[in-house]
């Protein structure tokens, strides 16, 4: 066959096992779409299709064709993680920054430390830090790992469950929008390379500049000229990060949060989000499946992934807790913001990444960590639904 033809096969596979998944093993109650698409992208990638049909396996995600694929998931995650960051309103977490800064500290900060503290006893055991990792830089990023909330994902969690617009629901939203800039803060200081620190110093002053001079331009243009010249922004501003040696995601990131979200119209920010996770993102977690690995072992893989969930989630529910008693919340409002804010899927599957791509994580620790990202989300549902019931005077409740 052309790499044409197998390019097509892999892409048939890409969007029919997750939706056949999906909708036949009846998960909707327990995950979106977008989740049971990360879980097939593991189950797609060398660790089970590839143990199980190697010939077929090797035929069909070749490298051509994977390099293919990859260049699709690139431009995927770099318009998602600018989405991500253009949709970042600190003005509500202003109007409330003692409320929002302590919930916000307390939750990123506890689950932060007890993962890092998982990380600090995996290097005891060679295979899972990074060949260029040093101590601490494995260390915090698998506690930041513990610590991420999945912002878009929480939405979606949320929306079904008809919480979003309501006023604990964008309460959650501004606990997530500034763990959200912390979780990308933490990536920089981890990816600070002494040896090009000159040009990601460079990189830095150069984007301060620019990002004023495109905010003047952006509010001169109409609206719908914006959004082309954001994805000219984007490319630009993801090129610099890499080149300084940071990631093009830092980047596409930067890119976003530089710009005001209304700038551009709700309903069609809105559309492209879910476009680009319908059409684009699949290709994401296939690619990210394809660099799973299970040379530790699958039962050390799986035991590390559960021992990084237990810390994520008695982490994140400690913190809320905490939050809750210095706030003077009412009884069980903690634990349903706590187990709402331990989603993580999305955001911190884009985190590891980076960090296996800046090899301070192995593949099998990547692993460990696509498992417990899935495992925390599928959680979400079945754990805080019917909470809501017994909670129902709590949700419009405002702080």
């Amino acid at each position: 066959m052309q790499t044409a033809e197998i390019f097509l096969i892999a892409m048939a596979i890409i969007f029919t096992a997750p939706y056949l998944l999906w909708r036949f093993g009846r998960l909707d109650y327990y995950a979106p779409l977008v989740v049971v698409q990360i879980l097939a992208g593991i189950l797609l990638g060398p660790g089970v299709l590839g143990a199980l049909f190697p010939s077929y396996y090797t035929f069909v995600f070749n490298p051509v064709v994977v390099q293919s694929l990859n260049g699709v998931a690139w431009w995927a995650v770099m318009l998602f993680v600018m989405i991500a960051g253009l949709e970042l309103d600190l003005s509500q977490v202003w109007q409330n920054r003692r409320e929002t800064s302590i919930t916000s500290g307390l939750a990123l900060g506890v689950p932060l430390l007890f993962g890092a503290a998982v990380a600090v006893g995996a290097l005891m055991w060679p295979g899972w830090m990074g060949p260029r990792a040093r101590s601490w830089q494995f260390v915090l990023g698998i506690g930041m790992s513990c610590a991420v909330t999945a912002l878009p994902i929480l939405v979606l969690l949320m929306e079904k469950m008809g919480i979003l617009r309501e006023p604990i629901g964008q309460r959650i939203l501004r606990y997530a929008s500034l763990d959200d800039i912390a979780i990308w803060g933490v990536l920089a200081m981890i990816l600070m390379d002494w040896t090009r620190v000159g040009r990601q110093v460079l990189f830095i002053a150069v984007f301060i500049l620019a990002a004023a001079a495109v905010r003047f331009v952006m509010r001169r243009l109409p609206e719908t000229d914006r959004w082309y010249a954001a994805l000219i922004w984007l490319t630009v501003c993801a090129f610099g990060a890499d080149w300084s040696g940071l990631h093009f995601m830092v980047g596409s990131f930067l890119a976003g949060a530089s710009l005001d979200g209304h700038w551009f119209d709700r309903g069609r920010m809105d559309q492209l989000r879910h476009n680009v996770l319908l059409v684009l993102m699949p290709v994401f977690f296939l690619s990210t499946g394809l660099r799973t690995a299970w040379t530790m072992g699958g039962g050390s893989v799986f035991l590390f992934s559960v021992t990084l969930l237990v810390a994520s989630v008695v982490g994140k529910l400690m913190g809320t807790r905490m939050a809750g008693r210095v706030l003077g919340w009412q009884p069980g409002e903690s634990g349903l913001i706590g187990w709402l804010l331990q989603t993580k899927a999305l955001i911190m599957i884009i985190f590891a990444n980076i960090l296996l791509d800046k090899q301070v994580i192995t593949n099998a620790t990547f692993t460990a960590l696509l498992l417990m990202a899935v495992g925390s989300t599928m959680l979400t549902v079945p754990v805080v639904t019917p909470r809501l019931r017994r909670l129902a005077h709590l949700i419009a409740r405002r702080a």
